[in-house]
């Protein structure tokens, strides 16, 4: 039996966390969530029966809520502590998703809003989780703490495909991906395996509700996306993209040489 801990299950990639890891009735799932009740519907709806799932209220911007949601967990987990910590929650916004920089830079009021809000969110809610469930993680047998980052993240790509949108979210992600590196380098002595994972294209609904500008914006990154690897076919289905990152979770160790490391749902730096 292992205990798993999995930020922003509430839908797409963290509730297919939840919904396959639970799957296995040995397993314990802590999910936080902002809003508890909602997603304790959801799990009652679409998961019934499933006692070894645990929703706890915690928002990212929010250290005193994070602090009472680790107070929570260790509650429900107590002395077996938890094995593995999700780090999946963000906040994403279609202000930088379809735009290059210089467009953004003409609403400079809203992008200083959204910057704000992703950095608080996407980097320090994630150094504030880390640090109050490394107690919890110190416990567990299994000691692995991953983050769901992004290959909008890595500059190579950038570079190589000219790729102008996202630039707020991949800041961040690019920034998170350095905290997971220094948690990395202070624990990694304790045992405790830190690192990052891009879990690709993944399609959880990011894409519906677009206008005709922000149409032709994601047309041409899949555009780019599409001669960077010619397999590429589009969005993967949430199941089969969560099934994949569970399979590199469950191999990747310090000794095989994924301590602080960042990498796509393949292990490497192929990010489609």
């Amino acid at each position: 039996m292992s205990v798993y801990v999995i930020t922003g299950v509430s839908k797409g990639i963290g509730f297919e966390f939840v919904r396959q890891i639970s799957e296995d009735p040995k397993n314990l799932v802590v999910g936080i969530v902002r809003d508890k009740d909602t997603t304790e519907a959801k799990v009652a709806t679409e998961l019934s029966g499933r006692s070894n799932i645990h929703i706890v209220h915690g928002d990212l911007t929010s250290y005193a809520s994070l602090k009472q949601a680790a107070a929570n967990t260790a509650n429900i987990v107590g002395e077996r502590g938890v094995d593995y910590l999700i780090a999946n929650g963000a906040f994403m916004s279609k202000f930088d998703a379809f735009d290059s920089i210089g467009v953004l830079g003409e609403k400079a009021e809203e992008l200083e809003a959204v910057a704000s809000k992703m950095f608080q969110t996407n980097v320090v809610g994630n150094i504030h989780l880390f640090n109050l469930f490394i107690p919890l993680i110190m416990k567990g047998k299994v000691k692995k703490v991953i983050a769901l980052s992004s290959g909008h993240a890595d500059l190579d790509l950038i570079n190589q495909l000219d790729i102008e949108q996202s630039t707020l979210y991949s800041a961040t992600k690019a920034a998170m991906n350095v905290i997971v590196a220094k948690f990395s380098a202070q624990y990694k002595k304790d045992g405790v395996l830190f690192f990052g994972v891009s879990p690709g294209v993944v399609d959880v609904g990011h894409f519906d509700n677009v206008t005709p500008e922000q149409t032709q914006g994601l047309g041409e990154v899949m555009g780019r996306f599409a001669a960077y690897a010619p397999h590429f076919k589009g969005p993967t289905p949430v199941d089969e993209a969560i099934r994949t990152v569970r399979s590199l979770v469950e191999k990747a160790s310090i000794e095989n040489g994924y301590g602080g490391a960042f990498v796509s749902h393949l292990g490497n730096k192929q990010w489609l």
